[in-house]
């Protein structure tokens, strides 16, 4: 007769059994697109109205856009006054968005 610990093999079992259910999640967690989140816009797709959002942190005032200097986020158009500013933005655009989507 084979004598065998039953709680020893329910703890092996049921570390294998977590560790599948893990590695399953941390899988799909790192495969999992951001996010996105919702943005107000005009009918054009353009958020903010046209003005450049990074603007508002660099200048402390509203600063119109321009379509030359763009960058597609979240399903926006984003405008900006200069490559530097478009720049900025692509690098951390939760840093500059507004909260809430801008509503």
């Amino acid at each position: 007769m084979i004598n065998i610990n039953s709680n020893k093999v329910t703890r092996s079992i049921l570390g294998i059994l977590l560790g599948v259910v893990l590695g399953g999640a941390l899988t799909t967690w790192v495969n999992a697109e951001p996010i996105k989140k919702k943005v107000n816009t005009n009918i054009f797709g353009v958020a903010i109205k046209g003005y450049d959002t990074v603007a508002y942190f660099t200048e402390g005032q509203a600063v119109k856009g321009n379509s030359k200097f763009s960058y597609n986020w979240n399903d926006a158009e984003w405008y900006f006054a200069s490559a530097k500013n478009r720049d900025l933005f692509a690098a951390d655009p939760d840093r500059y968005a507004p909260k809430y989507g801008g509503y």
